[in-house]
């Protein structure tokens, strides 16, 4: 593995899987792995889960870390020929290959405006840290696909699951605010590497991009896209096709336990309770959410680990 910007950048998926599972039972296994070496972890968005569960995932590894927000640095400038004489102070040219200086590593956390959806696709920030940068890059949420959440998600499928072929439903919810789609994205696209049925549901309007969806099954219907279901993963995107706008908030789609069933609840946190879900069900046994949290870390240091063999 060169660079994890996204699920297929991952050769071999199950082994993958399995190889963080064991590192999960030994996470001290290859602390020399990562010794005199650095990752810089770089935010241009705040950030829990993934700052805190890929800084440990390095240190299991041996690593250093150091960690930037941007919004404390310069403002980077990432168009071609531009003329700096606004309020850009340092190019992504020079800054990429500076910091290409300080690190072994590179991962980058950068949201999208969800008002220019070619800008949005275009990936810029991480892809021009991929194009300047000299050493690798790690995708740690961008404008489109949160590959290390969707490695996590797979983990704790396998984990948990109890049957040969699990009923993996992705259901959208109600939110106040406009949400990315990039958490979805990667997950619907993780969900067709695996063996499992696989259904999405979501209100009409909400549909994804359908190059990503391709041949999934999509049910407007909510309650009959539950039915047997294993594994409910809930999260909220705004509109793909009336790009970054809010169609609906209907509480109706709300995740409840009689909804529910006797599926396990899984969320990327963090979560609006009693908005997208009831405290019934966070609050049960069938939740996962924390066990979810806690596969961050093991995602995050399979991929260290894997792209550090190859450095």
């Amino acid at each position: 593995m060169k660079h994890y910007t996204s699920i297929y950048d991952i050769e071999n998926l199950q082994q993958c899987i399995a190889d963080a599972k064991a590192l999960k039972k030994d996470p001290y296994a290859f602390d020399d792995l990562g010794k005199h070496k650095t990752l810089v972890m770089l935010f241009f968005n705040s950030s829990l889960r993934t700052r805190l569960s890929t800084e440990k995932a390095a240190k299991h590894l041996g690593m250093d870390v150091m960690v930037l927000n941007i919004d404390n640095a310069w403002n980077l400038e990432f168009e071609d020929g531009t003329i700096m004489n606004l309020d850009t102070s340092e190019h992504i040219k020079e800054a990429a290959q500076v910091i290409s200086q300080y690190a072994d590593i590179i991962a980058v956390r950068a949201f999208p405006t969800l008002k220019d959806k070619d800008k949005d696709e275009s990936e810029l920030i991480l892809s021009s840290f991929k194009s300047y940068a000299t050493v690798p890059i790690v995708n740690m949420e961008s404008s489109t696909a949160h590959p290390l959440q969707a490695l996590a998600d797979a983990i704790t499928i396998s984990e948990l699951t109890e049957v040969k072929k699990p009923k993996v439903v992705l259901s959208w919810a109600p939110h106040p605010k406009a949400l990315p789609q990039a958490v979805a994205n990667s997950f619907v696209k993780m969900m067709q590497q695996l063996d499992i049925e696989f259904e999405i549901t979501h209100p009409e309007g909400y549909e994804l991009n359908p190059e990503i969806v391709k041949d999934s099954k999509v049910n407007y219907n909510q309650n009959e896209a539950l039915k047997h279901a294993d594994f409910v993963y809930v999260k909220n995107w705004s509109s793909y096709s009336d790009y970054g706008k809010i169609l609906t908030e209907d509480a109706d789609w709300m995740m409840t336990k009689a909804k529910l069933g006797d599926a396990k609840f899984m969320h990327c946190l963090p979560v609006r309770r009693n908005v997208v879900v009831e405290d019934a069900v966070l609050d049960s046994a069938q939740s996962v959410v924390i066990e979810q949290a806690n596969n961050r870390t093991y995602a995050a240091q399979i991929v260290l680990k894997n792209i550090l063999e190859n450095l």
